[in-house]
């Protein structure tokens, strides 16, 4: 069974994913990695990115890749403190979630 992602979380997954490296990431290695953990696809997650650029929690830089030019993506300050916040909430709804479908308790 699959679980839909919404919107939050994929954004949340997206931040975090650029987050992992420093000097930014291009388009299809986010997708790949995002694909890694739920299913995407392209016409999805290019969206996505132009939002949060939108939002200033991505800038973008070009760099030339085998002779084309490549889009990459680096997330902001605003970015890391929106991904925490993201972090928090996660935390927070996988206790619920948790407690609801293991039995677990919540500390």
């Amino acid at each position: 069974m699959v679980f839909t992602a919404g919107s939050a979380l994929l954004d949340a997954v997206v931040l975090s994913v650029v987050s992992q490296d420093a000097e930014g990431t291009y388009g299809y290695k986010i997708t790949q990695d995002v694909r890694s953990i739920m299913e995407v696809s392209e016409s999805t997650l290019y969206p996505v990115l132009r939002r949060l650029q939108k939002d200033g929690f991505l800038e973008t830089y070009d760099r030339e890749a085998a002779g084309r030019n490549r889009r990459y993506y680096k997330i902001t300050s605003n970015g890391m403190i929106q991904l925490d916040a993201y972090r928090r909430d996660w935390v927070a709804f996988r206790k619920s979630v948790d407690h609801v479908l293991l039995g677990t308790q919540s500390e």
